[in-house]
């Protein structure tokens, strides 16, 4: 598997994936020129796309699907809510309705519930071939009965929005605030790092840290959270990036 994140945080979030079989991009936020171009980059062309996943329905996660599909005509996997909560897509043919596990050729994608305040939200382990990549973000927790499913992956994708305090004394209103940190909203560094510290095993190559808020949240403070949390676990994992919000991460 080839996987690169192509954009992450509020403006847009898009990540792809490459099999010997498949080309897979989860969420299609920002613009189709964005996403062209950035695949561009990686020698990837948008019309070889075969499948776009969506994990939910929010416009950060949706903005270029409309534009994208009707230029490329990729197929769409969603589930039920989500298809009747986008009617820009309403008419469109390539669409592939999930509930449960996915099977594309080569790959096998398991669905999680995540908790977030959309009319579904959904969380993603990609396998072929052994090798495995945890999509975990836009979640206010992860539940525990996912734990054995999500343990000793190969790469986590998993989302680090806010640092608690910065985001407490910062400029957004109260409810905004309450929002991203109860349980329908978004995964602080301190809640990431600790998820990760129970999840990561010997099997583990990378970690990206997704979805960093631009106001509430920096690289710098995202890191040293979890490295303090390794440390305070006894353990010893270096390889851990931030994806950004306009720029590719290396392919992994």
């Amino acid at each position: 598997m080839r996987v690169v994140v192509l954009a992450s945080g509020s403006d847009g979030n898009a990540t792809y994936i490459e099999t010997e079989q498949v080309k897979l991009i989860i969420d299609l936020g920002r613009n189709a020129k964005y996403i062209k171009e950035k695949l561009e980059s990686i020698n990837v062309d948008a019309k070889d796309i075969d499948y776009i996943l969506i994990s939910h329905t929010h416009k950060d996660h949706t903005s270029a699907l409309k534009t994208f599909v009707n230029r490329y005509k990729t197929t769409v996997l969603l589930s039920q809510k989500m298809f009747y909560d986008l009617p820009d897509i309403k008419d469109y043919e390539n669409i592939i309705i999930y509930d449960d596990d996915i099977y594309l050729k080569d790959i096998k994608i398991t669905t999680i519930k995540s908790s977030h305040d959309a009319p579904d939200a959904r969380n993603f382990i990609v396998e072929n071939k052994g090798q495995s990549v945890v999509y975990v973000t836009d979640t206010g927790y992860v539940n525990r009965k996912y734990f054995e499913i999500l343990k000793n992956r190969e790469i986590y994708l998993f989302e680090s929005n806010h640092d608690i305090e910065l985001l407490l004394n910062g400029p957004y209103p109260k409810w905004l605030k309450t929002r991203v940190v109860g349980s329908y909203g978004h995964l602080s560094n301190k809640d990431s790092s600790f998820y990760l510290s129970k999840l990561i095993g010997d099997k583990t190559k990378k970690i990206v840290l997704m979805h960093l808020s631009n106001v509430n949240n920096t690289e710098e403070k995202a890191l040293e959270m979890i490295h303090e949390t390794f440390k305070e676990y006894e353990l010893n994992f270096q390889d851990i990036v931030c994806a950004k919000r306009s720029e590719i991460t290396e392919v992994i």
